[in-house]
């Protein structure tokens, strides 16, 4: 048995002009797999996830609205891929948007300046999407 029995599909609720799933169930049933089908350590790995995402964004809050470019680039590429390992795949998307703009404006431009600008744009949906996905992952503990 699994932990996936039983629970209701995660629905993929649209944002901007993209359906893109909060959660991957295929990536969370291949990391158990990967895991050797241990419930134990994939809970501990799903748990370590979600207690380690609210400093995840911390970080990433703080080095965007300091202008602190290889700190922003640094947030957004742990929270990007540790999403993608866990399936959050929309969490996942709207960091790897934001570490495009990040590369494609932060560097063009003074990133005192462009960082805050971009925070003030993209943290509130990626904040939300966190908390979302946090609830959805917490149903499969």
């Amino acid at each position: 048995m699994s932990p996936f029995d039983g629970l209701p599909p995660v629905p993929a609720i649209p944002y901007d002009d993209d359906t893109v799933p909060l959660l991957d169930s295929a990536v969370l049933h291949r990391l158990y797999e990967d895991l050797d089908n241990d419930e134990g350590v994939w809970k501990v790995f799903i748990r370590d996830f979600v207690a380690l995402l609210p400093s995840r964004l911390e970080s990433l809050r703080l080095a965007m609205t300091t202008g602190d470019s290889a700190g922003a680039m640094a947030a957004v590429l742990s929270l990007k891929t540790s999403s993608q390992m866990v399936g959050a795949e929309r969490l996942a998307d709207l960091a790897l948007e934001l570490e495009r703009l990040i590369r494609q404006k932060a560097f063009d431009g003074d990133p005192s300046v462009v960082l805050p600008r971009l925070a003030a744009g993209c943290l509130v949906q990626i904040k939300q999407c966190a908390h979302q996905t946090r609830f959805f992952l917490e149903l499969h503990l």
